[in-house]
């Protein structure tokens, strides 16, 4: 039990949807959440960059915990590309390397940069962004970068689920450069940095992101998601415990003894399920995440250990 708040762990563990702006890092919303939320247990599933607005998934107390689990999911984001430069972080804060001739520029159709987007779609391989949080012998490839290094990462599979082209825009800023607004669904893992990127390249005219604006992670969408004012204001989960593993994992209904069992970290009689399923309760508690293996079906996270109040 908390003594400053009355409340007890439990009652406190679940998820924070924030509407996160652009500027702080999302170790920043972290620290500040923190302080709202009167806790150092607190953490976030899916970095977003310091220009990039949107949804950020914050897990508090158990949550953090939860998270962990919960990585896999897809994402949805909206964005604007601008091509006719391109800068060393594929985004508007890096120094420019190169810029486009406007002839080159002036050129391109609203077709060819319709095709250019258009192989973007589907399974690809993809090289991440070298700004990116990807670790590189224990150091992020973004820290190596401002160490001056040369940092270019290996191609990997990703998935671009859809990925349409919503406005073209010529001669931007008074210049030959093209905005070109997009929204995009794919698989977590995915650089829409990247994707700019790529897009300038296969048009010759260089590409980079002005804007980004996450609008979905997994089942948790940008409508249910607050600001800092408002959480400063009203400072309350999203989703508790019990909703967050019921709204991101199929269930399997349990008896309160069962729960019991799984509280106390014993394993149950598998029933036929395939993957991680949450374990509830008649009485509408989330026990545990578990999984089926072999004659066995064993918790992957325990949300409400036996003797936590």
């Amino acid at each position: 039990m908390n003594q400053r708040t009355g409340t007890s762990i439990l009652d406190r563990s679940g998820v924070v949807l924030v509407d996160k702006p652009s500027g702080p890092t999302s170790h920043d919303m972290v620290a500040k959440l923190r302080r709202i939320m009167g806790t150092r247990r607190v953490g976030h599933s899916g970095t977003l960059d310091p220009m990039a607005t949107g949804l950020l998934v914050v897990g508090v107390e158990r949550g953090t915990k939860f998270l962990a689990h919960v990585v896999a999911h897809d994402k949805r984001y909206e964005a604007t590309v601008r091509l006719g430069a391109a800068t060393h972080t594929d985004d508007a804060e890096g120094e420019v390397l190169s810029t486009a001739a406007p002839a080159d520029l002036e050129a391109l159709t609203e077709e060819r940069i319709h095709a250019a987007f258009d192989a973007q779609r589907g399974d690809i391989m993809q090289r991440p962004t070298s700004v990116s949080s990807i670790k590189i012998d224990g150091k992020r490839a973004h820290e190596l970068v401002r160490e001056g290094q040369e940092v270019v990462l290996p191609e990997r599979p990703v998935t671009i689920f859809s990925l349409e082209v919503l406005d073209v825009v010529f001669g931007v800023d008074a210049t030959s450069c093209i905005d070109v607004r997009i929204s995009v669904h794919c698989s977590s893992g995915t650089y829409i940095r990247a994707i700019a990127r790529d897009v300038g390249e296969a048009l010759g005219v260089g590409g980079h992101l002005t804007q980004l604006r996450r609008t979905s992670v997994g089942p948790f969408d940008i409508s249910e998601a607050r600001t800092l004012e408002q959480l400063e204001k009203a400072p309350q989960l999203s989703l508790n415990l019990d909703e967050a593993m019921v709204r991101c994992f199929d269930v399997r209904e349990v008896s309160e003894s069962e729960g019991v069992d799984l509280s106390l970290g014993k394993w149950l009689q598998p029933v036929g399920h395939k993957g991680v399923h949450a374990a509830v309760t008649p009485s509408g508690r989330a026990i545990a995440l578990v999984e089926e293996k072999g004659k066995r079906a064993a918790s992957v996270f325990v949300a409400r250990p036996a003797g936590m109040d």
